[in-house]
């Protein structure tokens, strides 16, 4: 089978990243192989491919997660724009780059604090003191993950006494409490049930309008609802890069309809 990348026909008109040769190597194993990818600015782009394929592996390079194990070496660029910075040099400090890029991981994971302190914990790392700043600042972040009206009486409350569905918005008002200019989401409703994907799916849709947004999905229907870009990958390359609506109705790699349709993966 082919795994030829496929670049988009034309380039996004506004990006907020670039991804350049990209290759990652945990030890001696390569696990991703020369990666070019454009992201662009307030947009949802979709990464999709079976388990294994360096879907999240990828993902975590954004926010240099990989940076916390021995071992690893990125080679190629990340581009982060506006100032055009290779967010993968190892000259670059990965917590500023964890402070321009916020993660929401697969399971629900808030701290073992009220659900007030877990949005103002960012906050406070970046050194924040004003009571009247973190207060505006919480209330933003929760209003902007649609939790503010279940949660605004009882911010003083332990995370861990919200359902599932409201821990996950939490976590994403905790990342955005920060400002970042990419949010990243790593399967963020494999873990919930249909009414609280429903209601993620539709937050994310709305932050777009704020954020510039990466999401990994094993759920072929959830990237054609919520994505404007898709990205196909396979054993640890990009097969197909194009407009969402194109990868699931007329895909151009003979991998990629393998894969949407079925017969794989």
């Amino acid at each position: 089978m082919s795994t030829i990348s496929t670049l988009p026909p034309k380039p996004p008109t506004q990006l907020k990243a670039q991804v350049n040769a990209l290759n990652f190597y945990y030890g001696d194993f390569q696990a991703l192989k020369n990666i070019d990818f454009p992201v662009e600015k307030n947009q949802v782009t979709a990464l999709i491919g079976p388990s294994g394929c360096g879907k999240s592996t990828f993902l975590r390079c954004f926010n240099r997660m990989h940076d916390l194990y021995p071992n690893m070496r990125y080679e190629g660029e990340i581009l982060l724009y506006p100032d055009a910075i290779n967010i993968v040099d190892r000259h670059v400090d990965p917590i500023e780059v964890r402070m321009r890029i916020s993660m929401v991981f697969q399971k629900p994971n808030p701290f073992p604090k009220s659900i007030y302190e877990n949005v103002a914990y960012g906050l406070r790392v970046r050194g924040e003191r004003l009571r009247k700043v973190i207060d505006e600042k919480v209330e933003d972040a929760l209003r902007a993950a649609a939790l503010w009206d279940e949660v605004k009486d009882r911010l003083q409350d332990l995370a861990f006494n919200l359902s599932g569905g409201q821990q996950q918005r939490l976590c994403i008002a905790r990342a955005l409490a920060t400002s970042p200019e990419i949010l990243l989401f790593d399967e963020p409703t494999s873990a919930l049930d249909p009414i609280a994907t429903a209601k993620i799916e539709e937050l994310v849709n709305e932050l777009k309008e704020k954020v510039t947004i990466l999401i990994v999905t094993h759920n072929m229907q959830q990237a054609a609802r919520v994505s404007a870009y898709t990205a196909f990958m396979y054993i640890g390359e990009l097969i197909e890069f194009d407009d969402t609506r194109k990868i699931f109705t007329n895909p151009s790699s003979k991998l990629t309809e393998e894969y949407i349709t079925g017969r794989f993966g």
